[in-house]
């Protein structure tokens, strides 16, 4: 669980006229702590979020999202500014490592090849 917009927390703060310092010392946290909070420069731990809500006397799970895990999800962002010149990296990619590419890609296809190999090799030792 955790709050996707931190302000919540300095709104509901100032709503009950408290300061940072004050927020602070009542829950046990230090003055940068609650600062990064708010600023939403760190997420704050559950027992970090249970002790400000005691003391701002409010609930912030109606405003709290749960995360789903997703233990294989990968995020791959490739910013070409310059297509010529992406083209030209590739083209010396290839052309230093071809062999190395070659052999990546022999590799895989026998992976995914591997049940019809199989089947053919067990078909001419049977001599089907």
């Amino acid at each position: 669980m955790y709050l996707e917009n931190m302000g919540i927390i300095k709104e509901t703060r100032i709503k009950k006229g408290l300061t940072q310092q004050q927020l602070a010392d009542e829950t046990g946290m230090t003055l940068r702590t609650i600062q990064r909070i708010e600023n939403s420069e760190v997420k704050p731990s559950l027992n970090s979020l249970t002790a400000i809500s005691k003391v701002l006397e409010t609930d912030f799970s109606e405003f709290s999202q749960k995360t789903e895990a997703k233990p294989y999800e990968f995020n791959f962002t490739l910013k070409i500014t310059d297509m010529n010149q992406f083209l030209n990296d590739l083209k010396i990619l290839v052309k230093n490592h071809w062999k190395v590419i070659a052999l990546v890609i022999a590799i895989i296809w026998l992976i995914s090849s591997y049940t019809d190999i199989k089947a053919g090799i067990m078909d001419g030792w049977n001599g089907k």
